[in-house]
């Protein structure tokens, strides 16, 4: 059997904010699962750090688990913090930045090939 998921042990209660630590002045990613259809990561930001301006080929949700960020898409500027979640639609420009430090799960479901 293969599995999907890694980097997570499989069978065992966690935290996921707990799951990923902060570095000083870096962005820090760590991927859970990616195959063809979803990619699933763990990010944590120091302040001030963000992720600049791109598309998606699928709709990216971000599940904040800790702090806060700005997230910009297109040109509306939302805030958001701990146990909140936003949803990007693809093809849309969208980028981040911590306000505070910001750990969030990154989960992008791509559209179907035509």
């Amino acid at each position: 059997m293969v599995n999907i998921m890694k980097n997570i042990d499989f069978a065992h209660v966690f935290n996921l904010k707990e799951q990923i630590s902060y570095q000083q002045g870096q962005v820090v990613s760590m991927t859970i699962a990616q195959i063809p259809a979803v990619n699933i990561t763990l990010f944590s930001l120091d302040t001030g750090e963000g992720i600049s301006t791109h598309t998606t080929a699928g709709d990216a949700m971000v599940q904040v688990l800790d702090g806060e960020a700005e997230i910009t898409i297109g040109d509306e500027v939302l805030t958001v913090k701990e146990g909140e979640t936003v949803i990007m639609p693809s093809d849309v420009p969208h980028s981040l930045e911590a306000r505070r430090r910001f750990k969030m799960l990154l989960t992008v479901v791509k559209k179907p090939a035509e």
